[in-house]
């Protein structure tokens, strides 16, 4: 007797039909809400700088060069020109004061300075002359003088005889008067010669001192030219050691012409360091430096700047604030830590490549599992040669990735093989 078989609700085809379509929307769902959508690249751990957040003391500096020079340094020019005839000591010597360096020849300054001592020797003797004549006129006034005096004396006499012979009528009136006119005559030619004697005293005073002054000028001018000519000989303005000495015998110097310099080697020494234009408006006197030598550091301050910009930069000399190092040399570089804050307590990472991709906005931060890096905004602030300072975006203790991102395509997360 045949049966109805009744039709089966869930058969297998059905029951993998549909679990074939959920499976495929929970993965469309998947897909649409729950996957990770950033950008990723996968890369060699081993081929990464990693660094790690401090939080540190942090102080801004810029590294600058600086050259070692003296202290004080005292140039050697050639005052007259001429060709040299002869090199005593060289470059690197110690000197003392007035130590002879070289001679200089210049035929036409020595034809000049004869000449020239020929002239004021004529003029000199000249002045003596107007001297002696003076003293001469002197003289000869006095002569004067004492002639008249002698000449009253006896017209004096005379007078007085022929006025007693004249009361007594023994004699005329004419030769009394005659007498008289005479003796009157010479009282009033000395008169005159005592007032010329006195006119001649003042005026003889003042040539005299107009002569002797005038004699005075003309020695100092010969000594003047003497020196010059001594000048053709130089010899070392002061104790200390000759340096950017280099000459040879049969060159000609101008006059003015830079020949060496003394360094005064007591005196200690000075760095001079170029410094970025950049940097002109926040340099400034005292501001403090520091460099590393055998093993120690040494402190110096700002004490001079040149606002001169040659090449892009500018000059400042620095001095020492301590102790001067021990065996550094004159035209040694040293690299010099130029300080811009003092220091203090900051969130930093260390310097890296990753600063020419990035700007310093955004950094690869290492997930806790270390297992990828993603991509984090962050703020830096001031820097170093070492460290950059964070203003936002990390914490100390996370690792960052520091070397370059030139290949990294700017990816959202780097996974690690």
């Amino acid at each position: 007797m045949d049966r109805i078989i009744e039709k089966k609700t869930w058969t297998l085809k059905k029951m993998l039909t549909i679990g074939i379509a959920a499976a495929l929307g929970l993965s469309l769902i998947y897909l649409l809400v729950f996957r990770d959508k950033q950008s990723r690249l996968y890369i060699e751990e081993s081929q990464l700088s990693v660094a790690e957040v401090k939080l540190d003391r942090f102080q801004e500096f810029i590294p600058v060069d600086g050259v070692v020079y003296p202290k004080t340094t005292i140039f050697i020019d050639a005052v007259q020109g001429g060709t040299i005839e002869d090199v005593f000591v060289e470059d690197g010597a110690i000197l003392q004061k007035g130590d002879a360096i070289l001679k200089l020849v210049n035929a036409d300054m020595e034809l000049q300075y004869m000449d020239q001592e020929t002239r004021m020797y004529d003029a000199i003797n000249n002045l003596q002359n107007s001297k002696v004549s003076l003293e001469r006129s002197k003289f000869s006034r006095q002569l004067e003088i004492v002639s008249l005096e002698s000449q009253i004396d006896r017209v004096k006499l005379d007078f007085i005889r022929k006025q007693q012979l004249h009361k007594d009528a023994l004699i005329s009136d004419k030769e009394f008067e005659d007498a008289k006119r005479d003796y009157d005559l010479t009282l009033k030619q000395l008169q005159i010669s005592l007032e010329l004697q006195r006119l001649d005293s003042l005026s003889m005073v003042e040539q005299s001192k107009q002569i002797n002054n005038s004699i005075d000028r003309m020695h100092n001018n010969l000594s003047l030219l003497n020196k010059n000519l001594q000048n053709l000989i130089i010899k070392s303005p002061a104790t200390g050691k000759l340096s950017s000495f280099s000459v040879e015998i049969g060159q000609t110097k101008t006059a003015g012409e830079h020949l060496g310099q003394i360094d005064m080697m007591e005196d200690g020494f000075k760095l001079r360091a170029n410094i970025d234009e950049r940097y002109i408006s926040t340099v400034f006197i005292g501001q403090e430096a520091e460099f590393d030598f055998a093993g120690n550091t040494f402190q110096l301050e700002i004490m001079k700047i040149y606002t001169d910009v040659n090449n892009g930069s500018f000059q400042v000399d620095l001095k020492f604030t301590g102790q001067e190092p021990n065996g550094i040399k004159r035209g040694q570089t040293v690299q010099l830590r130029l300080k811009f804050s003092s220091a203090r307590e900051a969130i930093i990472v260390k310097r890296g490549g990753f600063f020419q991709e990035t700007g310093g906005n955004w950094i690869y931060v290492i997930d806790p599992s270390g297992k990828f890096a993603i991509k984090r905004n962050i703020r830096l602030g001031r820097q170093n040669t070492n460290y950059y300072e964070v203003m936002e975006g990390l914490q100390p203790g996370e690792k960052v990735i520091v070397s370059s991102y030139e290949s990294f395509g700017k990816k959202d997360k780097l996974v690690f093989k």
